[in-house]
């Protein structure tokens, strides 16, 4: 019976999670924010990606946010939850190794994007369905 509820805290978390992170890049969230708007993202991801031509790193950041409203959007509504759960923790543990990469391994350790990555991955563990599509 926990389990059904540990799914669902998961998936709301991880969920409104990415879908908060958008929201911040695009100058939704007011106050303590980490980009606040989309350059300032691009530029993050320029620091993140720095190999990518200024074109390419344009791509990849319309890419994450694409995969993160689809991720968000799809862990709240419990819409192919394994499927989801894998690709949330890959984009997380490909995230937490470019910032590790780039920013020194704190960086990710401080933002808890390995944790996050872990509990994608624990999604994917827990067969009970609760609330899902």
């Amino acid at each position: 019976m926990a389990k059904k509820w540990i799914k669902l805290f998961l998936r709301v978390a991880l969920g409104v999670t990415f879908l908060s992170a958008v929201a911040d890049r695009f100058g939704l969230w007011n106050q303590n924010v980490a980009w606040g708007d989309w350059d300032s993202f691009t530029r993050y991801t320029q620091e993140l990606l720095p190999w990518l031509s200024s074109g390419l790193v344009t791509v990849a950041a319309v890419i994450a946010t694409l995969a993160e409203i689809v991720l968000g959007v799809a862990l709240l509504i419990g819409w192919k939850l394994r499927l989801m759960g894998t690709l949330s923790g890959i984009l997380l543990l490909l995230f937490g190794l470019a910032m590790a990469a780039t920013l020194g391994i704190k960086a990710p350790l401080d933002f808890s994007v390995f944790s996050a990555a872990a509990a994608a991955f624990a999604l994917t563990t827990i067969k009970v369905r609760f609330l899902e599509i």
